[in-house]
């Protein structure tokens, strides 16, 4: 996840209220780190965040020496922020297209999500984009990157985390730090959650932690199951707006599908109990920003996954291959992508079936 704080800054002060709350926020933020070497001697810091900030800090090495990541100076101090989220992120697709709403900024060019560092501001934003007849939803953030422009501080919001959760999180927001394209946010998002993936893989064998990466593993399956889900639908959708049905006919059948894609939920949750932890996701009235918010950070990952399988693993070539591919026509970058994806799925199938 990125915020676009930095890039307002980089490109100077305006007085728009959306830039002075990217500003104010990036900058209390900023104002309130405290060095993580200070709170570990600290007596009066608890031993349970002790004991996270120096897992973190044994993450963040790892991150450096095994997964060739640009720490700098990042997650070496502790901010407290007294909220759940850092963030909360508003996307945005019209009524009848799969197409997202983009925000464009400096440096780093148009994103499919507008953040912001209140809750209400992003809720007031989302209702102007609703009364204009966009689909909206708002998903809050714990964490996020600022592609190197300041030094990204361990927050409150992600703290309480697993020990795999929290390493895969540095893992993701490190990503960003290798690369970077700007106009293409799920490019970005799946590579950098492609990292994460490989990056626990690594982690667990590396330290000996089987039980806990065992764990992530179940959470991960299940988030598998509910992104093939949503990808499923979203296809639906897809074709029912590209179709040449009447307009009435078409909202017809969208409501169609997402009472197609409930039910199958339904089915699923009774097959395997644990996918009950997506209720509330499933439970609000759905719409085509909701799915857009999915598919951001998970279409291309089965495709990055194939690509650094197909080198040995070898992480170094990974990232030129990736940089190389950063340097080509979005247009041409999505087709090689796209003939990675087929291919992951086609290895993917073959397994199926052997076993």
């Amino acid at each position: 996840m990125l915020v676009i704080a930095l890039a307002i800054i980089a490109e100077g002060c305006r007085s728009l209220p959306y830039y002075k709350q990217a500003i104010n926020g990036q900058m209390q933020i900023l104002q309130k780190r405290q060095p993580i070497s200070d709170l570990i001697e600290d007596p009066d810091t608890s031993p349970g965040l002790r004991e996270k900030l120096l897992f973190i800090q044994s993450a963040r090495n790892f991150a450096e020496k095994e997964l060739l990541l640009p720490v700098n100076d990042h997650y070496l101090s502790y901010v407290e922020l007294n909220r759940p989220y850092v963030v909360w992120n508003v996307f945005a697709a019209p009524e009848l297209s799969m197409t997202p709403a983009t925000w464009c900024f400096p440096i780093v060019g148009c994103v499919a999500y507008r953040g912001y560092f209140k809750e209400a501001g992003a809720q007031r934003f989302g209702d102007t984009l609703a009364q204009k007849g966009y689909d909206v939803y708002i998903g809050g953030a714990i964490a996020y990157s600022t592609l190197g422009w300041f030094d990204d501080p361990v927050l409150s919001t992600f703290a309480n985390l697993s020990a795999p959760d929290t390493a895969a999180l540095l893992f993701h927001e490190l990503a960003h730090g290798v690369l970077y394209i700007p106009d293409d946010t799920a490019f970005n998002e799946s590579f950098a959650t492609a990292i994460e993936q490989e990056g626990l893989k690594r982690w667990q064998i590396s330290t000996s932690q089987p039980q806990g990466y065992a764990e992530w593993k179940r959470k991960q399956h299940q988030r598998q199951k509910f992104t093939v889900l949503v990808s499923k639908y979203r296809a639906q959708l897809q074709d029912v707006f590209e179709s040449s049905l009447p307009t009435n006919e078409k909202r017809s059948q969208k409501a169609a599908v997402f009472t197609r894609m409930q039910s199958e939920f339904r089915a699923l949750k009774s097959k395997f109990h644990e996918m009950a932890v997506y209720d509330a996701w499933f439970n609000r009235p759905l719409n085509n920003a909701q799915l857009i918010s999915v598919s951001t950070y998970h279409d291309w990952v089965p495709a990055f996954s194939k690509m650094l399988s197909d080198i040995g693993g070898d992480l170094e070539v990974f990232y030129q291959k990736c940089r190389q591919l950063s340097q080509k026509e979005p247009q041409e970058r999505h087709r090689i992508l796209t003939d990675y994806l087929q291919n992951a799925h086609t290895a993917e199938h073959r397994t199926e079936t052997v076993e």
